[in-house]
């Protein structure tokens, strides 16, 4: 049931009790106890909104940040993603496989200041060796949520 309480909850956290119960075959009181015990365990950390940046802000500017840093003895990356993590321009961080350590998401209000961001914030932190920054043009689809007002294609769909 867990699994069926997040899936319902990643696409509309706005769904009340009554209604997941309706949708579990549960009562109501027994769905906003199974939600609370997934905040209060921790798997549930909050909820937000998704937002067609076009129609809200068309000045607002995202970017995927590529870091390679050195990682610190005995905390590896951990020290220096929680420093970045502080800043208000950073939406998410995650440590990454492959060609480089750690992605970084940013909002700016536009281009300029996305880069200095970067230039005057991150990339002068002790460790960051290199950064590479990708603006993202435009979002199709977010967290499982369609941007784009067309209906998806399920032709390729099994």
């Amino acid at each position: 049931m867990k699994n069926e309480i997040i899936r319902i909850l990643q696409q509309n956290a706005r769904v009340s009790d009554k209604e997941l119960g309706e949708m579990l075959g549960i009562s109501a009181e027994e769905a906003a106890a199974e939600i609370k015990k997934l905040e209060d365990d921790g798997v549930i950390r909050g909820y937000s909104v998704i937002l067609d940046d076009e129609k809200y802000d068309k000045s607002m500017v995202c970017a995927t940040i590529e870091l390679k840093v050195t990682p610190q003895r005995d905390i590896g990356f951990d020290d220096i993603a929680k420093t970045i993590m502080m800043y208000d321009e950073v939406d998410s961080i995650s440590l990454m496989s492959g060609a480089y350590d750690l992605a970084v998401e940013v909002r700016g209000n536009n281009l300029k200041d996305v880069a200095l961001f970067v230039s005057e914030r991150l990339s002068t932190i002790d460790g960051v060796l290199s950064t590479a920054t990708h603006f993202i043009l435009k979002k199709y689809k977010e967290k499982g949520i369609f941007i784009d007002d067309e209906a998806p294609d399920e032709r390729g769909w099994c």
